[in-house]
């Protein structure tokens, strides 16, 4: 189902798109490659990249972990792929999965859950289930640009408002402020808290490295938008990346907290499996003078590989580069009032509201 290995070297297919190249999938036994026949058709104009929408037959939509260094138990993700194209994105593998790339595949070939809602309220209602908090944009975004006209995540939202199942959320999208007549009404009982992911101020580099999100000027003003409409709110400086974006941590969580977020979390640089070839690649093509030294920074934070899958330190790094990003980020948070404790989500206001055909309780006088 990918386009070859090679069908992005033509500079035409690519904009609009993060990802260099669609390799084949780790689990792939054949690798494709292109070729020229002779014909001659380097000279025609390219057929463009178009994102393709699957219906996702999923029968279950509460994904369930334990992973030590990880804050929530429960997530949902409606969706699988992401448009937004961030070349970082450290769900890219996870496409392999689906016999898809990691690279323009996860971009531009896109699952849908459309019967997220209907799933999710069946096992709200199971008696087995334990309300806590269900986390979203946990993978991959919740408000990417295919929101918009199937409303998974908002059809999701409501289910859980009427349970009043508290959800966090994470994103870098500006359409989170379209279902703020859902999640002020969650927020205003503990029910709901949003962060907004902001990885640089600097719109050519979010141009060429988060192509299809929201510009950093429109994700802050949608924090502002949240946070007056009394949704707590919390930015992410993610990811950090050595030489490329980490001197804006400060000036982020500034421009942020001016937003109005009450709280601020970072995460370094990850480059598990397929994604560090696809990030490599992509720093020759768009950073090249750049490209060694921002290797060469992030191999001193994972013990002098491109990665290290270690739980207590693959958020953070090791290392005096990432203890230095771990002081400033602290020094800058503490100067500007974030992650002052406040109060949690509420599990506890968790109902099953009466459905059509139940039968109805009598009260005696």
């Amino acid at each position: 189902m990918n386009q070859g290995s090679n069908a992005a070297a033509d500079p035409r297919l690519l904009k609009g798109r993060g990802a260099r190249s669609n390799e084949s999938s780790r689990y792939d036994t054949q690798k494709r490659v292109n070729f020229d026949d002779g014909w001659g058709r380097e000279d025609e104009e390219p057929h463009p990249i178009k994102t393709e929408i699957i219906r996702d037959s999923t029968r279950s939509i509460i994904a369930r972990n334990d992973s030590p260094d990880i804050s929530f138990s429960q997530s949902i993700n409606p969706y699988r792929g992401c448009e937004h194209g961030c070349i970082y994105c450290f769900a890219r593998p996870t496409h392999a999965y689906l016999g898809l790339s990691p690279g323009l595949d996860f971009e531009s070939k896109l699952l849908v859950k459309p019967d997220a809602a209907r799933l999710l309220e069946a096992e709200l209602r199971k008696p087995a289930y334990k309300p806590q908090v269900i986390a979203m944009g946990t993978n991959t975004d919740p408000y990417q640009p295919i929101e918009r006209e199937w409303r998974v995540t908002r059809s999701i939202l409501e289910v859980l408002s009427e349970f009043k199942n508290p959800v966090t959320i994470v994103t870098k999208s500006a359409l989170i402020a379209r279902d703020i007549d859902v999640l002020a009404p969650m927020a205003a009982e503990g029910l709901a808290k949003v962060f907004v992911s902001v990885t640089t101020l600097d719109r050519k580099l979010a141009r060429i490295m988060e192509p299809r999100a929201a510009t950093p000027e429109r994700r802050l003003e949608t924090l502002r938008a949240l946070s007056a409409a009394g949704i707590p709110t919390g930015v992410m400086t993610a990811p950090i990346i050595p030489a490329l974006n980490d001197e804006e941590m400060e000036a982020i969580l500034t421009a942020a907290s001016e937003a109005g977020v009450v709280s601020a979390g970072y995460t370094l640089l990850r480059l598990p499996l397929e994604i560090k070839d696809l990030f490599r690649e992509w720093l020759e093509a768009q950073v090249p003078d750049r490209a060694k030294h921002v290797m060469s920074l992030i191999r001193s934070m994972r013990g002098g590989k491109d990665y290290d899958s270690n739980w207590t330190t693959r958020m953070t790094g090791t290392g005096p580069y990432a203890n230095l990003i771990a002081q400033r980020f602290a020094i800058a948070t503490r100067r500007l009032g974030l992650n002052r404790k406040t109060a949690g989500l509420d599990a506890s206001k968790f109902r099953r509201p009466p459905k059509s055909g139940d039968q109805l309780t009598l009260s005696l006088q």
